[in-house]
């Protein structure tokens, strides 16, 4: 996946994107879907559970929903567009597994973003992050909803003392999950020469910051930066489905 934005279309920068997913070396199902629409400045990775079935169609569900949206909205698309169409696809997810017994209990992450006039804003639920690399140095935007970093939150201890802990994966916010849900948002400066990554957790649980960062300025494309971080988890087992949708602020344009 890989476009240019033409500045003339939309408020949104001119942007060279690449999105890669992969099933991993252990899972026999890849429940992670991707999507985008760079003439909009639109971004979207969402990571599906809920076993085969579910986890796959709640993820694709999502991002469907979120596209639609975006495309419906153009060139007026905002975070809080985002927002609402989080909120319309979890009813969608919910409604579905109500209908679809095979279903039921399935749910899914998602973090989506949107470019304009020099920020990128974002829309967040669940544990797929949203990255940013500008001049050399890398950024989490988003925080985990999950259970490891609500405790951290509450007693000051680092996410990264609960690494190992068996509930370092367990979601206390999810699409799907409940009757309601609303995602968290951030803002962040985006000039030109900055890269955006958005990642579902098969990335960011096995590499490292440094790691991500090395990769990220690894490659003179986008398409080589996202296949770095994809080989990087694969080198290191890939115990689970891994996502990662690049995107870079390109003032002089070219090609992913």
């Amino acid at each position: 996946m890989t476009c240019d934005a033409p500045g003339s279309l939309n408020p949104a920068p001119l942007l060279d994107s690449w999105g890669l997913s992969h099933v991993g070396s252990v899972r026999s199902n890849n429940e992670d879907a991707f999507d985008a629409v760079p003439e909009l400045g639109f971004f979207v990775v969402a990571d599906g559970m809920g076993g085969a079935l579910g986890g796959e169609r709640a993820s694709a569900v999502t991002v469907r929903t979120l596209v639609e949206e975006a495309r419906e909205a153009a060139a007026s698309l905002t975070v809080e567009t985002l927002v609402q169409a989080v909120e319309l696809a979890n009813r969608r997810v919910r409604r579905e597994a109500e209908n679809n017994p095979a279903l039921r209990g399935m749910g899914t992450t998602v973090t989506a973003a949107v470019v304009r006039s020099g920020r990128v804003h974002v829309a967040s639920v669940g544990d797929s992050r949203a990255y940013k690399l500008a001049r050399g140095s890398l950024e989490c935007l988003t925080e985990d909803d999950t259970w490891v970093r609500q405790v951290a939150r509450a007693t000051g201890v680092s996410d990264e003392k609960f690494a190992s802990h068996p509930y370092r994966h367990l979601l206390t916010k999810a699409v799907g999950a409940d009757s309601e849900v609303r995602a968290a948002t951030v803002v962040a400066d985006f000039s030109p020469g900055d890269i955006l990554l958005l990642c579902s957790d098969g990335l960011h649980g096995v590499m490292p910051a440094g790691l991500i960062a090395e990769s990220l300025r690894a490659g003179a494309t986008t398409k080589e930066k996202a296949e770095a971080l994809i080989g990087a988890v694969l080198e290191r087992g890939a115990p689970d489905n891994v996502t990662a949708v690049v995107v870079r602020h390109s003032a002089a344009g070219g090609k992913g």
